[in-house]
């Protein structure tokens, strides 16, 4: 990656909804550049999707989230790769993730309901050859997303204790 380049994502990173024409002014170039180094981005893989961060508290239908922790036998020639594919699959599935630690993969999940929730990690993610065990964490309160607190009211909300 060109410093051109990681400049141009910190500032899409802060804002995707920014135009070229902006980051081109903010970067002394022209508005080709920014366009070229976009295209060229999104066409490597390296930029991979514009997204709305969104504190589903405030929404009126929020989903039931939950963090999947998933430890595996890997498979001989596919790793880990090929039950992370499997699991990624799966339209309630939001990221996985490998990791490093007592589990070895971290499934972010959205269904309707606990009991969706509960039965998508019992009849599939468990049902697969290689699958030791899971734990399954629902997630209560999101205070940070992506980097932007949820609450961005300065009031203290702690109760008095003075008399």
């Amino acid at each position: 990656m060109t410093a051109f380049e990681r400049e141009v994502l910190n500032i899409l990173t802060e804002d995707a909804r920014i135009s070229a024409g902006k980051i081109a002014a903010m970067l002394s170039v022209s508005e080709a550049e920014v366009k070229a180094c976009i295209s060229g981005m999104e066409k490597n893989g390296l930029l991979v999707k514009y997204t709305a961060i969104i504190n589903s508290e405030k929404a009126e239908d929020a989903l039931v989230e939950a963090l999947i922790e998933v430890k595996v036998t890997p498979k001989k020639k596919e790793g880990f790769d090929g039950i992370a594919k499997q699991i990624a699959a799966f339209p309630e599935v939001k990221a996985v993730y490998l990791m490093s630690g007592a589990y070895d993969l971290a499934v972010f999940l959205e269904d309707k309901t606990l009991q969706q929730v509960s039965r998508f990690v019992s009849e599939r993610i468990s049902t697969f050859d290689g699958v030791l065990s899971t734990a399954t964490h629902f997630i209560l309160k999101k205070y940070k997303i992506e980097g932007v607190l949820t609450e961005k009211d300065d009031e203290d909300k702690r109760l008095s204790i003075q008399a």
